[in-house]
């Protein structure tokens, strides 16, 4: 259906470990918002990492550029905040996310 996408939503663990599992969801209907979705995964923090055709960051988990554009909003549709099909999206605790982008360093 036109309204429906095949998602992938990267859920971090870790950034300094990069420690991730992608999980795809089917079916997905983009004129829901973003909070729908988010709940049906967990309430936390979405950002698109990759949609088709699109170029790949070298971060290992994810960008961390862009951030007012591409991390998702509450109130915004799925549509509205650029998810299509075949989107991948990255799904993480913000305060995390925070603290690894002010000192980005790998842990192995």
């Amino acid at each position: 259906m036109a309204g429906e996408a095949v998602v992938t939503v990267r859920l971090v663990r870790s950034f300094e470990h990069r420690n991730f599992r992608p999980v795809v969801f089917h079916g997905v209907s983009v004129d829901q918002t973003v909070l729908d979705f988010m709940q049906r995964v967990r309430d936390d923090t979405m950002k698109i990492i990759h949609q088709a055709h699109g170029a790949k960051t070298n971060e290992l988990v994810m960008s961390l550029d862009d951030d007012e554009k591409l991390i998702l909003q509450d109130g915004q549709t799925l549509r509205g905040a650029g998810v299509a099909n075949e989107t991948e999206v990255a799904f993480f605790k913000k305060e995390d996310y925070g603290l690894y982008k002010a000192n980005p360093k790998a842990a192995w």
